[in-house]
Parts: C-alpha cells; structure tokens; sequence
C-alpha cells in the first residue's frame, strides 16, 4: 500500500482544538430546534441543558482518559477494538461514520434553504452543490486548513450567542420593555412556573436537548492530529462545563427572561425573535447567516470525522486498505473523497426531499450518536477493569459510580426515544442499521476465514 508508513499530520495547535470543541458543542440545534423545545418544556429547559451537559462532560472525560492512557493511538476507535473487540470497532466505526454522514445531508439541505432567504430565485441544490465542492477541497489541503476554517465557524456562532446573552442579561436587569412588555428574570416563573407543561414535557425537551450536543464527542477524533495531545486534549475538555454554562443554559435564561415562554413562537429562531424585538436592523439576515455558518460548520466536521474515521477502520482492517491512503500533507484523501462522494447524494435528491425527511434524519443521527456514546462509556469500563490505576493523568473523576450513572441516564434516553411516538421510527431505522452492522460484520469476516482456511 503506498504511504504505508506515512502517519496523519499532527498541525492542529491549541487553539484549533478549543474551537473544535467549542464547535462541536453547538449544534445546529441551538439555533433550529430551541424555539419547539422551549414550547415543549417551558423555562425546564435550562434544567435538561445542564443534565444532558453534566452526562456529556463525563463521557467526554471517559473519552479524554482514554486518549491519555495511549497517545500514540490516534482516535477512541483504537481503544474500542482493543477494549471491546474487532466487532464493536467495525460496528462503532461505521454507525459513528453514518451518524455524520446522516447529520451532514440534513445540513447540507437546510443550506438550500437558508441560501434562499436571500436569493429566492436560486434551485435548491445549488447550495448544498457549490458548499460541499468549497469545503471538500479546503479539507484536501491539509488538516490545518480544516482547524482554520471550523475556528473561524465557531468563532461566529460563539459571538452570535454571547451578543444574545449579554444583551438578554442587560434588558432583563434593565427591565427594558420589548415588544409591549418587560424584560425581566421573574419571567422564568412567572407564567405556569418552572414546569409549566409537567413531567411530560420536561421529559420532551431532552430529544432536542440531547440533538444540540450530538458532534460534542469529535474532540476525541483530533487526538492524531494535534501537535501536543497531552496539553491540547485536557484543557479542551475541562472547558466543557464552562461552554455549556454560557452557551445552552446562558442563551436559554437570556431568551426566556426578554420573552417568557410562552410567547415564543416555533416558526421563527428565539435568536431571530428577540433580535428582531429589541429593534436590531437586519436581525432575520444577521441571524440567517450564523445558521448557515452552524450549517456549514457541522458539514465542515462532518468531512474531517467521516474520513478519519474510515481512515482508522481502514487499519483496523474493517474497511477496504485503499481507504488508509494519505496524500504528502498526511490527509486521508481516499477516504475523503469517499465521504464527500457520498453526500453528494443529497445533491441530488433535494428536488424530492421533504421537510418530514429531514426531520427523520436527524433524528436517526441523533440517536446513533448516543449509541456510539453508550459504546465509548462501555469501552471506558472495560478499561478500567483491565486498569484499575487508570491512567497517569487526566482520570475520569468519580469512577466507578460516574461511569455506570451515565450509562443509566443515556440508556434510559434511548428507551425513552423508542416508547415515544414521534421519535420511534427514527429509533427504529438506527437500531436496523446497528443490526445490519452486525451481520454485515459476521459475514465479511467468516468469509475471510472460509478463505484463509481453503
């Protein structure tokens, strides 16, 4: 195999892997599905935010222990075939690679979409066309360019939400009036209380509370790629709490207190709604782009996560060894062009794609994700269990009970997701293709030993 020998490029510098993070920390959901989840739960929201991010602080920890314990592996794939076996590393690999590929195509449409906003005359696959060809050949240059573009991505959507928290925090101190009535805290109880829909809506809020995180995890794919690991990877998952704390539960408290809840609407973003009440010129466009930057930056992530990770299926020997290839700036090309040829499937059914589809992708993205999560806290007890020291440093805090509490809370999601109506066709279609990994996994290689063995 050419390039054999060579390795993935380590050039990714600090900062690149902060914002990384950061990025994957804001999803598409923040900005999209935070008006209907509000709807949903009320002012409650703030508490399923900061449960779903203390669980994904841990799981990320489990991640960041893991990565620490063996530097020289370059992705939480190595320690999945070595903890748990070349099934739940073929299986894992692949379910991790559809998650993304799933999530990018409904990006990628809604890019169409935003596109439109303010070009209405241009078809809708234009879009989604000319972004994936722009952000396939910046990833081709060299890994460099992918942290400088998803740094400058995540820059956009950070300031769009600490504009929104500091002016949402500033009219409610202020008691500003906005759109006929007074920004205030008292806001967040003072219409039905803090659980204005009960325990059922509560309970709700956590399919769009759990789809803003999904992606927080890729953080654990740049362990190869940054020049430092040992410096870069733990002080970019330390900061986790402090992103969740300014960014989920800060816009929520901000947009809630300038607007109580129920006055929020679910046909435009609460971003857009208060912007636009505080009589912010431009805000519906101001805010149209920063999705479109978040839309981007999740397809952006997609093309770097998809193609690393058939990049290591590749030399773990679950898929073909073309794919390990690397170009001369130590890009896994083979295995980009790969990914990119595969969304560029959305292209070309957007003209039949309609919104109920992308609602079921995302759905079936979201609950691969917190499949590949259950699979990844599972890894890390098997290595524990093989360790009990741990690792030198970076060691999951609170081990054993942390662990199995964030197995019970993201197992009790997916059980939660299968018994509720409007998400169980998309936990079904994942639990399908999580089968078929199986088999197609039992077939691959009990023919491989049919061969060896003639």
């Amino acid at each position: 195999m050419k390039n054999n020998n060579q390795k993935l490029s380590r050039s990714l510098q600090s900062r690149h892997i902060q914002m990384i993070a950061i990025g994957g920390a804001i999803g598409t959901g923040l900005f999209l599905g935070s008006g209907s989840a509000i709807h949903t739960s009320g002012p409650s929201i703030i508490l399923a935010y900061l449960i779903v991010g203390v669980f994904c602080f841990f799981m990320m920890r489990a991640i960041g222990e893991l990565l620490m314990s063996d530097t020289t592996k370059h992705s939480f794939l190595d320690f999945v075939k070595e903890y748990l076996g070349d099934r739940m590393e073929f299986v894992t690999g692949w379910m991790y690679w559809f998650c993304w590929i799933s999530l990018a195509m409904a990006d990628l449409t809604a890019t169409g979409i935003y596109i439109k906003f303010w070009f209405p005359s241009v078809p809708q696959w234009v879009a989604p066309f000319v972004i994936l060809i722009f952000l396939y050949l910046t990833n081709r240059v060299n890994v460099r360019a992918f942290g400088e573009m998803e740094s400058w991505f995540s820059l956009i959507k950070v300031a769009a939400i600490i504009i929104l928290v500091v002016v949402g925090f500033a009219l409610a101190i202020l008691h500003f009036k906005v759109a006929g009535q007074h920004a205030s805290f008292s806001n967040l109880v003072s219409h039905g209380g803090f659980f204005p829909t009960g325990g059922y809506g509560f309970l709700m809020a956590f399919q769009m509370v759990v789809f803003a995180f999904v992606g927080i995890e890729m953080v654990g794919l740049t362990a190869g790629e940054t020049d430092d690991p040992v410096a870069n990877l733990p002080k970019a998952i330390n900061s986790l709490p402090i992103r969740i704390g300014l960014f989920y539960v800060g816009s929520m408290i901000a947009i809630m207190s300038v607007y109580p809840w129920n006055k929020i609407t679910t046909t435009v973003s609460p971003f857009v709604q208060v912007f636009s009440g505080i009589g912010i010129a431009g805000a519906a466009g101001i805010l149209n782009f920063v999705v479109l930057t978040a839309a981007m930056s999740a397809t952006n992530s997609c093309l770097f996560s998809t193609s690393r990770t058939l990049h290591a299926l590749s030399w773990g020997g679950n898929a073909p060894k073309s794919l390990a290839r690397l170009n001369k700036a130590g890009v896994p090309t083979n295995s980009l062009n790969f990914s990119a040829l595969v969304l560029f499937i959305i292209v070309i059914l957007n003209f039949l794609m309609p919104a109920s589809v992308f609602t079921l992708i995302s759905g079936v993205s979201t609950i691969n994700f917190v499949l590949v999560w259950v699979v990844l806290l599972w890894c890390h007890v098997k290595y524990r269990k093989a360790n009990p020291a741990g690792a030198q440093t970076f060691r999951m805090p609170g081990y054993p009970v942390t662990d199995w509490v964030s197995l019970v809370f993201f197992v009790g999601i997916l059980i939660f997701l299968l018994i509720n109506p409007s998400t169980r066709v998309s936990m079904i279609i994942s639990l399908v293709v999580f089968l078929v990994m199986v088999v197609m996994y039992e077939a691959i290689y009990k023919g491989k030993s049919v061969e060896q063995g003639g």
